[in-house]
């Protein structure tokens, strides 16, 4: 791949563009729809030919510390083709659910700016940029989540405003006690600092911190409470876009950068790490069952999804923190990484079968649906891949990682933490059989007997994601697609603290 692509171009082109769109009115909305997709498909373009590349650009050619820098690496890479293709498929499925609600050119600004702020927190060089993107993204995602301007929204809204708040306010403090410990906000030179200096009370009380903040962000259990009221409340694509790729880019990225290449692994950490993500699997899952709201259903399930991610991040740094065998740590970080790929393309899809579904019938209750497969004969479809997936059924892609997680556990000698991850499973495939009972089997209700099918765009964007459910279970067994994707981001954690030799030799090859 021959292509080399600025790094500021992943900000700045999504910024502009939301800038721009408030310009259109009404009657040229169409054309500003047609301009977001044309925006999220290069962004989905770029971040292919970004894969393969470690870059460091210095914002105004000013040298580290002085200035900004962006950094791509793999780690990078993967979240920003992760971000691309779940901001494609949601941005083509609102082109037409967004009908029913006013403003749409504003809807557009604001998720591009919520594009804008994630990618931004993916490739910041500096704990300080982190924070502000971060809030970029949040503030445009307390707006959507408030959209429909109805009282279940905006009380959601204000919800998830209060809580988010307090996570960017523990963020915020971590960076200052950071900055008052080491001298510096970049992420090279603070990981440098520790690696000379080690971890001292100032630091430890930090990452405590980025671990609440973070954990806020990310919805794990106990940070978990807004979570559950902002899915149901906010629009469909904006639900896959908070489950997809918010959570994970502003909680599970944000955190494992600053655990592993910043301030370091430990074994209490490491513990800590996997206390949050066993929790969060089990919980999530036994709080997903007894919902019979389609949208909360799956708002409780990406809680227990989640956990799974922070397991196998948190299983791979406590093989590392005991020096144990490198390869099982490779493999439980692969099996984290590779689920927090395929949770956002599942869920996402599901996310978007729930707006299809909503669109079509007037409701999301699982009570008041059923015989919808004859009906809705592509969501029905989709919803089946994508629950397949979420619940590990072999051959779509969220069996391959969930074996991986097992197998990682097994080997390192974990046998309790891997009967946990069969255990929760099990549960997901039996909640995810009750939504396909409930929606689309047994007798059709008479008021659905005029339901119609949104095709278009809408179809569209679900089949892309159901292909690549498919698509990618298969590839994870392909050599070349493991390496380039998965093992690059794999070994960029890994690595530790020598990300900041790595960084700074970068700059200096650079001649900057």
């Amino acid at each position: 791949m021959s292509l080399n692509i600025p790094l500021p171009l992943f900000i700045a082109l999504p910024l502009a563009v939301a800038f721009l769109l408030p310009l259109f009115g009404t009657k040229t909305r169409g054309f500003a729809s047609f301009i977001a997709v044309l925006t999220t498909a290069a962004l989905l373009v770029f971040s292919i030919f970004s894969f393969g590349r470690f870059e460091v650009y210095c914002v105004g050619r000013w040298t580290i510390p002085l200035g900004i820098n962006l950094v791509l690496d793999g780690i990078s890479a993967l979240m920003l083709l992760t971000i691309s293709i779940v901001s494609f498929a949601a941005i083509l499925f609102s082109n037409r659910y967004m009908e029913q609600y006013t403003a749409k050119s504003k809807y557009l600004s604001l998720f591009l700016l919520m594009v804008t702020g994630m990618n931004g927190v993916v490739l910041s060089g500096d704990i300080f940029n982190l924070f502000v993107f971060l809030e970029i993204a949040s503030i445009a995602s307390y707006a959507l989540v408030g959209f429909g301007c109805q009282h279940e929204e905006l009380e959601a809204a204000f919800k998830y405003m209060v809580l988010g708040s307090v996570a960017s306010m523990f963020v915020l403090f971590a960076v200052g006690v950071v900055y008052g410990n080491t001298g510096s906000l970049n992420m090279a030179v603070i990981s440098k600092h520790v690696a000379e200096n080690g971890l001292n009370t100032g630091l430890a009380f930090a990452l405590a911190l980025f671990i609440a903040g973070f954990g806020l962000k990310a919805a794990l259990v106990p940070f978990h409470a807004w979570l559950p009221d902002a899915h149901p409340s906010a629009p469909a694509p904006i639900s896959a876009m908070l489950s997809g790729v918010l959570i994970k880019a502003l909680g599970i990225y944000s955190l494992s950068r600053i655990i592993f290449n910043v301030l370091g692994v430990s074994v209490p950490i490491s513990w800590v790490l996997i206390t949050l993500g066993l929790l969060s699997m089990v919980i999530g899952a036994l709080l997903a069952i007894g919902q019979w709201d389609f949208k909360r259903l799956l708002a409780y399930s990406s809680i227990s999804q989640i956990g799974y991610v922070m397991f196998g991040i948190g299983l791979a740094a406590l093989i590392l923190s005991k020096k144990g065998n490198p390869v099982w740590a490779s493999l439980a970080m692969l099996g984290g990484l590779f689920h927090l790929m395929n949770h956002a393309v599942f869920k996402s899809l599901l996310f978007l079968t729930s707006g299809s579904i909503e669109m079509s019938t007037g409701t999301r209750q699982l009570k008041e649906l059923g015989g919808l497969a004859e009906k809705l004969p592509i969501t029905r479809s989709a919803c089946t891949i994508a629950s397949a997936s979420i619940a590990g059924i072999p051959p779509f892609n969220g069996f391959w990682s969930k074996l991986i997680l097992v197998i990682a556990a097994v080997q390192a000698g974990f046998y309790t933490l891997a009967a946990v991850t069969v255990f929760v499973s099990i549960v997901t495939l039996i909640m995810f059989l009750k939504v396909q009972r409930y929606v689309f089997l047994g007798e059709l209700p008479e008021n659905l007997k005029s339901v119609v099918e949104h095709r278009g765009l809408m179809a569209f964007a679900m089949i892309f994601l159901a292909v690549l459910c498919v698509l990618m279970g298969a590839l994870v067994i392909y050599e070349p697609f493991r390496v380039v994707v998965l093992d690059n981001a794999v070994n960029a954690l890994l690595d530790g603290l020598a990300y900041a030799g790595k960084v700074l030799n970068a700059q200096i090859l650079n001649g900057q």
